[in-house]
């Protein structure tokens, strides 16, 4: 069991540093640093979307309009950070303590 919720811990981590990646190259792409003519960004970019896009999804239905601004992203960082800081420890105390070694 333990080795199950470190595995989803490195999983939450992973998906936590694309979501920033993936920010990160959409400033660069919008004050036009880098631009999505170039092959190699366009793919990482398409990349990310593909990855993201089904967390985000959900989240936008909920959320209301913004225009411009997204806050799906950062929606999605605050449930990796809940999971990842009080769900996960309190699963493993609960696991552990119960004397299911």
């Amino acid at each position: 069991m333990i080795t199950l919720l470190q595995i989803i811990q490195v999983l939450l981590d992973v998906i936590w540093w694309i979501i920033v990646i993936q920010a990160v190259l959409s400033w660069l792409i919008a004050f036009n640093v880098i631009n999505t003519y170039n092959d190699l960004v366009r793919t990482i970019w398409l990349a990310l979307q593909r990855m993201t896009e089904p967390l985000y999804r959900p989240i936008r239905r909920i959320l209301p309009d913004f225009g411009a601004l997204d806050l799906s992203p950062l929606v999605v960082l605050l449930v990796i950070g809940i999971l990842s800081r009080i769900v996960i420890p309190n699963i493993a105390a609960w696991y552990l303590g119960s004397g299911a070694i």
